[in-house]
């Protein structure tokens, strides 16, 4: 059985956010770069699966990153935790920010088609854009079922060629059966990703480490959607006041929040 995971390369969760002056993104120079909160939670997720006594030796965990040079980093960090071995599929130097959803599911969808994994795993989202929508996107490509925000997954054996996913909806707990292969993103209570340990860190530097060309997989369909104007830093929220009386507060909703 193979597992794939998607790994992004994103701003650390813990670092403040500075806007470059032109409005033309975020700064990443000299910034904090880690694996995305959601990915690891969905690598976590395939090693316990792996673990598992009943079918750890027939599984294969394979981590993809799409980005440059430095995703090796981050690669590295998964191999590290667990995986088995890892893709990174190299952009050209003018792709940098063009990459959208869709581009990532058609390059995760050949990346799958030379792979053939039973199970594919995403974070639900990257915390850089939210966008939430590689997974759905992915699944539809390749027409297999999907299972998203999914905070427990189930996989008993893998002969039974199906997993249970519960996913927590306004009113309770989804429980849905999926056949294999299928398409998971993770939610964040799925689990609690494991740090590397420094065995592992020098042992992840032997593992098998693949490069490809973004340009072996996609030809002439980066084709941008969307188009950034600018980005500015929210609004800073005022401070609250003290209203003495409910006359004060009905005016000031009606008149200044405009909210009435």
């Amino acid at each position: 059985m193979k597992i794939l995971v998607g790994i992004k390369r994103v701003i650390d969760y813990t670092v403040h956010i500075r806007i470059k002056a032109d409005g033309s993104g975020v700064e990443t120079q000299n910034v904090k770069m880690s694996m995305n909160p959601f990915d690891a939670i969905a690598l976590e997720e395939a090693i316990r699966l792996k673990e598992k006594n009943s079918i750890s030796e027939m599984i294969e965990i394979i981590v993809v990153s799409i980005g440059n040079k430095a995703c090796e980093e981050t690669l590295r960090q998964a191999l590290a935790m667990g995986a088995d071995r890892g893709i990174l599929i190299e952009l050209d130097e003018n792709m940098k920010n063009n990459l959208e959803p869709i581009h990532i599911a058609k390059i995760l969808q050949k990346i799958t088609e030379k792979e053939k994994p039973d199970l594919i795993l995403l974070g639900k989202q990257a915390i850089d854009d939210d966008c939430n929508q590689t997974g759905q996107m992915l699944a539809g490509l390749l027409d297999w079922p999907q299972g998203c925000f999914v905070s427990r997954l189930e996989i008993n054996s893998v002969e039974t060629r199906h997993c249970l996913v519960y996913r927590e909806v306004d009113g309770g707990l989804e429980i849905l059966a999926l056949d294999l292969p299928a398409v998971v993103t993770a939610d964040l209570r799925l689990n609690e990703p494991r740090y590397a340990t420094l065995p592992n860190i020098m042992r992840a530097k032997q593992k098998s480490l693949e490069r490809i060309k973004i340009s072996d997989l996609l030809e002439s369909d980066i084709n941008n959607h969307m188009e950034i104007i600018s980005i500015t830093e929210p609004p800073k929220r005022k401070s609250g006041v003290i209203v003495n009386s409910v006359d004060e507060l009905m005016d000031k909703l009606l008149y200044e929040a405009k909210v009435l």
